[in-house]
């Protein structure tokens, strides 16, 4: 069975840095699309950024264009996001989500979700 597994969530002052992975296990992962999103408390979880099976195509909401980035290295099973100047509305449960099939691009379905990393910036 598939299983996403978030990491790298922590606490860092604003303006700081924080690389987060999250690793596949179970089936093929070189043809899934990625996706990260985050929720904030008492907010709606919203899309982040995403990736195409290749690494090729990346995607981003507006808010973190320039300050995130998101890569994958399928060797390793494994998608990433490297968030920079962070900042207090960054505040969120991160999580990431395998499009199996790259229906759409970007991403509108998402098949699996992981269970989320914790990422608090204080300010």
């Amino acid at each position: 069975q598939v299983q996403l597994l978030e990491s790298g969530g922590g606490l860092v002052q604003e303006g700081g840095s924080l690389r987060l992975s999250c690793a596949a296990s179970g089936r093929t992962f070189s043809g899934y699309c990625m996706g990260w999103f985050r929720q904030a408390p008492g907010k709606e979880r919203e899309f982040v950024a995403a990736i195409n099976w290749s690494g090729r195509a990346t995607y981003y909401v507006d808010g973190v264009k320039g300050r995130f980035t998101i890569s994958r290295d399928n060797a390793k099973n494994t998608v990433y996001l490297q968030m920079n100047s962070l900042k207090p509305e960054d505040t969120a449960v991160y999580y990431c989500a395998a499009d199996y099939s790259c229906r759409s691009w970007p991403p509108e379905v998402y098949d699996l979700w992981g269970q989320g990393t914790q990422v608090t910036v204080s300010s």
